[in-house]
């Protein structure tokens, strides 16, 4: 008997003390409205709430805020104004009538509560009265009244420039708290150009002074270009407070993607630096690749520009140019060319010869180191070919003008001293022809074969 007195004794008091610290701690039933868990130790929830810091959140009513409210001692703002959306939320998702938004006064607890359709929306407390300068009844009494304009639906052009207003308001908050980055973010993309444009400058120079080459000026200064603005657009995204981890972890997933969708981009790419680095050609070279012939006209990280000698344009990418045989005709200031004429099988080749190189030593475009060539290259059948070889100038207008200049000098030389320069001759037999008859019109032999012989240049006719 006296164990089950102890027993009820000590129940009793364990109920008292559940009442009465139930009674004296308003914030915790507060919070329990909110149907938020109480934590055992206030001060580390602060710790380790991430949202602790944030002391004011919106109440949205159809996505458009209409006030703010505070946090309590064990219950952030983002968290209380989330489960207060959500009650609101909920109830405008529901078909039935919605009433007023009324106001139940709590004098115990000091306390009011905000009701909709018999639930409570939410708590105005003590706190939230000292964070606005009211009574908790004034309080509530205004956040109800905006609440009942909130939830009944507004004409369309007033909700249209109710929902303007709300997201120019919110935008305008969020530039002036994310002012301060974005002021950084554009001091650093100032000082990235700057630096870009000085790094440019020096590769140039120095590219000047040690290559001489265009090629290799583009590449020095294009490369240091674009690793300053790589480098100074991390340190800006670092400013604006990206997570580079995240942003790393997305592009290890997508880099197969990128990889696919970019490649023929990312080939021609590179294809671009390794010829500005190994330099086949440069600028204002005249160059063949492939099936296009022209003159360089500018070298670029994608494509290589080149102008046809017809006037045209031509956008050749430069995986095409790196995969490609090329032939640069200008690498060299000078550029063989050769002529080949026939002279008779009675004429003195070596007077030709001594006729040819009189001509070519009268022509000034014809290098004269090293020397002009004149070789014996065919016994045809009718002429004996020779073959003159000289220097010119490796530009194609230069080159086609002293070949053809070459060409009408030699022909003129050896006609005028008397050098046959005969075309091929071919002898036709025409066997079983009619037998020719002699004047007196008796026909000659009967075994006799009649032969023709006609030029070159009449064989098709005959």
């Amino acid at each position: 008997m006296k164990i089950l007195l102890n027993g009820s004794r000590r129940l009793s008091l364990v109920v008292f003390a559940t009442g009465f610290l139930f009674l004296a701690s308003p914030h915790r039933s507060v919070a329990q409205d909110e149907m938020v868990p109480i934590p055992a130790d206030a001060n580390s929830s602060l710790r380790s709430n991430p949202d602790s810091e944030v002391y004011f959140a919106d109440i949205l009513v159809r996505g458009r805020p209409v006030f703010q409210m505070g946090s309590l001692a064990d219950l952030g703002a983002r968290e209380r104004a989330k489960i207060i959306n959500r009650r609101v939320n909920s109830l405008l998702a529901q078909s039935e009538t919605l009433g007023q938004v009324t106001v139940k006064p709590d004098d115990p607890r000091q306390v009011a509560t905000l009701r909709l359709n018999n639930r409570v929306l939410m708590t105005v407390t003590q706190q939230d009265a000292q964070d606005f300068g009211l009574s908790v009844e004034a309080l509530a009494e205004r956040w109800a009244e905006q609440l009942n304009l909130a939830i009944k639906k507004p004409p369309l052009a007033i909700d249209v420039g109710q929902r303007l207003y709300g997201t120019v308001r919110q935008l305008l908050r969020d530039i002036i708290t994310n002012l301060p980055s974005l002021l950084g973010a554009m001091v650093m993309v100032g000082i990235t150009w700057g630096v870009a444009k000085g790094v440019r400058f020096i590769g140039f120079s120095w590219a000047q002074r040690t290559e001489g080459d265009r090629s290799t000026e583009i590449l020095i200064g294009r490369l240091g270009y674009g690793g300053v603005w790589v480098l100074g657009s991390i340190i800006t995204l670092g400013v604006l407070g990206l997570n580079f981890g995240a942003l790393l972890g997305a592009l290890g997933l997508t880099s197969v993607a990128i990889g696919f969708s970019l490649k023929d981009v990312l080939s021609n790419y590179i294809s671009g630096v390794i010829l500005l680095a190994a330099r086949p050609f440069g600028i204002n070279d005249q160059v063949v690749i492939s099936d296009y012939e022209g003159t360089i006209t500018q070298i670029n990280l994608r494509a290589t520009t080149m102008r046809t000698y017809d006037g045209r344009l031509v956008y050749i990418p430069n995986q095409e140019v790196f995969s490609a045989s090329i032939i640069n005709n200008t690498a060299s200031p000078r550029r063989r060319s050769s002529v080949t004429v026939g002279i008779d099988y009675d004429a003195d080749i070596t007077q030709a010869k001594q006729v040819i190189q009189n001509a070519l030593t009268s022509l000034s475009g014809i290098e004269k180191e090293p020397p002009p060539e004149i070789l014996v290259m065919e016994l045809a059948a009718s002429t004996v070919n020779l073959e003159v070889r000289f220097w010119v100038d490796s530009r194609r207008l230069g080159f086609l003008t002293m070949t053809s200049q070459v060409c009408q000098r030699i022909k003129e030389a050896l006609q005028a001293a008397d050098i046959e320069m005969p075309t091929d001759i071919y002898t036709l037999l025409f066997r079983n022809s009619p037998l020719p008859t002699d004047t007196t019109g008796n026909s000659q032999s009967d075994n006799s074969d009649s032969e023709l012989v006609l030029p070159h240049q009449n064989s098709a006719n005959g």
